[in-house]
C-alpha cells in the first residue's frame, strides 16, 4: 500500500476513534495487553532474529541495549498498556466554560489531535507504548521503527492490531506501520493527513525529521542531562542518586551525561564517586579542577560538555557555586532533565526555578523523568519543546481542544453599534475562587 493511502486510511480511522467511548477503548487496551502475554514466545523469537543480525552488523552498544527484549521487558510492556487503560479518558473533558451572555455558553473541551506519525530507532518497546497511548487518546498512529528491529516491530504490530480490531467499533487502521526510509520521506510530505510527527532517536535523526517536514514535530534532539552536587548535599543520600542517574540504564535519554560538583564538597565527594564509577567501567573525563582532585582522570575537551554519550562515559566539572551550575546547565544542557542534590530547600527551589529544562529534580535520579514513572501510563516520547507539550508526553500531550458555542439565536449584530448588548463573560467552570 502506498504511503498516501496509509495516511488517508489513518485520517478516516482517526475520525472514528474520536467518537469511541472510554469503555470501548479500554476493552481494546485489555485485548492488546493479553495479546502481548499470549504472543510472548513469538515476540522473543522475532527479537532473537533482530539481535543476531545486529551482532553481525556490529550495532553500537546503546542501540543493542535498546533493541534487546526479554520476558521481563515484555511483561512490563503489557502492564504498561494496562496502566494506560486504568487512566481517565482524556477526550471530551470540559476544560473551561464561560457565559458570554445570557443563553450564550462557550465550552472548551479536549479532543484528539488526529493522526500521529511516530518514528523511532532500535526500540521495539516503543510500539506498544505509542499504540496504547494513541488509542486511549483517540488518535490514529502510523509507526516506523528502525530497520534493526524490523522482525520485532512487525510481530508486535501484528499482535496489537489484531487485538484492537477484535473489539467492535475499533477500526483496523487505528495503527498502521511503514518499513522503509523511502516511506518515511513520503510520510513527511503528508501534512494534509498527518497532524503531528513524534521522532525518537539520535540527535542527527531528530534534526533530520525536523528539517524535512512541514508537519509539526514533537520531540527532543538530545538528552544532555546534568546532576549537580551542591555544597549543602548529604553525600550518603547524594552518591546513590548520582550513581543511579548514570548507571541504571546508560543508553537512556534521561541518563546523566555531566556531573557538576560544588568546589566546597568536591574534595569529599569526588574520590568516593570516582572509585564507584570506575568499578562499574565508566570512562571519566574532567575539568582542570576535577583532574587536580583525581590526577589519574583524563582531561575533558570542550565538546564533551555538549555530548550525549548514551554509554558508560561521564564528564565531571567542579563549579564555584549554584549560580555557575545553573548557568552552565542552561548553556550546555538540552532542556531535558537535570537534578540537584542538596539538603538546602531554598537553594533547591532556586535551582528548580532557574534551570530551563522540561524536568528539574531535587534529590532524585534523572532516570525518574519517564512517562510511566510520572504516572502517565506510558509516554509517546519526551519533548523539550515549549509549545503544546513538554517533558514526558502521555495522554494529555496527545489531546488538543475545541470550542463549542451554544446560543439561542444570538447574532453578532446585537453586540455592535448604538445600544449594543454587553457581554457578561462570566466564568462558569472552573468556578472562580472566592477570596
Amino acid at each position: 500500500m502506498h504511503v498516501s493511502d496509509i495516511a488517508r486510511k489513518s485520517r478516516q480511522a482517526a475520525l472514528k476513534l474520536a467518537r469511541l467511548t472510554g469503555p470501548v477503548k479500554d476493552r481494546a487496551l485489555d485485548a492488546m495487553a493479553e495479546a502481548l502475554d499470549a504472543g510472548l514466545s513469538a515476540i522473543l523469537e522475532a527479537n532473537a532474529r533482530d539481535m543476531e543480525a545486529a551482532v553481525k552488523e556490529d550495532l553500537a552498544g546503546p542501540l543493542m541495549a535498546r533493541l534487546a527484549l526479554n520476558e521481563n521487558k515484555l511483561r512490563g510492556m503489557a502492564e504498561g498498556i494496562r496502566s494506560v487503560g486504568r487512566l481517565p479518558d482524556p477526550v471530551g473533558k470540559m476544560l473551561k466554560q464561560t457565559e458570554l451572555d445570557r443563553g450564550l455558553i462557550l465550552t472548551q473541551e479536549s479532543c484528539p489531535i488526529g493522526v500521529i506519525g511516530a518514528i523511532f530507532e532500535s526500540r521495539p518497546d516503543a510500539v506498544p507504548q505509542i499504540a496504547s497511548l494513541c488509542l486511549k487518546s483517540g488518535n490514529a498512529a502510523i509507526l516506523k521503527g528502525g530497520r534493526e528491529a524490523q522482525h520485532s516491530n512487525k510481530t508486535l504490530v501484528g499482535l496489537l492490531t489484531r487485538a484492537m480490531a477484535s473489539v467492535p467499533g475499533v477500526p483496523p487502521e487505528a495503527v498502521q506501520m511503514i518499513e522503509t526510509r523511502g516511506e518515511v520521506a513520503e510520510m513527511l510530505k503528508e501534512e494534509e493527513n498527518i497532524d503531528l510527527v513524534v521522532p525518537r532517536g539520535s540527535n542527527a535523526f531528530v534534526k533530520y525529521i525536523q528539517d524535512n517536514t512541514r508537519i509539526p514535530v514533537l520531540g527532543h534532539s538530545e538528552g544532555i542531562c546534568h546532576g549537580y552536587i551542591d555544597a549543602g548535599a548529604d553525600l550518603e543520600r547524594a552518591v546513590p542518586v548520582v550513581l543511579d542517574s548514570k548507571l541504571q540504564y546508560p543508553a537512556a535519554c534521561n541518563a546523566m551525561e555531566t556531573l557538576l560538583v560544588h568546589e566546597d564538597i568536591a574534595p569529599a565527594a569526588l574520590p568516593r564517586l570516582m572509585t564507584e564509577f570506575r568499578a562499574q567501567g565508566v570512562e571519566l573525563v574532567g575539568c582542570i579542577k576535577t583532574c587536580s582532585l583525581a590526577p589519574d582522570m583524563a582531561r575533558a575537551v570542550e565538546e564533551d560538555w555538549d555530548t550525549e554519550y548514551n554509554d558508560l562515559k561521564l564528564s565531571v566539572r567542579v563549579v564555584a557555586d549554584l549560580r555557575e551550575a545553573v548557568e552552565f546547565i542552561n548553556a550546555h544542557g538540552s532542556g531535558h532533565t537535570d537534578t540537584i542534590l542538596t539538603e538546602d530547600r531554598a537553594r533547591a527551589e532556586r535551582f528548580q526555578n532557574e534551570v530551563d529544562s522540561a524536568s528539574v529534580l531535587w534529590n532524585a535520579s534523572t532516570r525518574f523523568a519517564d512517562g510511566f514513572r510520572y504516572g502517565l501510563g506510558a509516554e509517546i516520547g519526551i519533548s523539550t519543546n515549549k509549545t503544546h507539550a513538554r517533558g514526558p508526553v502521555g495522554l494529555e500531550g496527545l489531546v488538543i481542544y475545541k470550542y463549542k458555542l451554544a446560543g439561542e439565536g444570538h447574532t453578532v449584530a446585537g453586540y455592535s453599534g448604538d445600544g449594543a448588548r454587553r457581554f457578561t463573560h462570566r466564568q462558569l467552570y472552573p468556578k472562580p475562587q472566592v477570596s
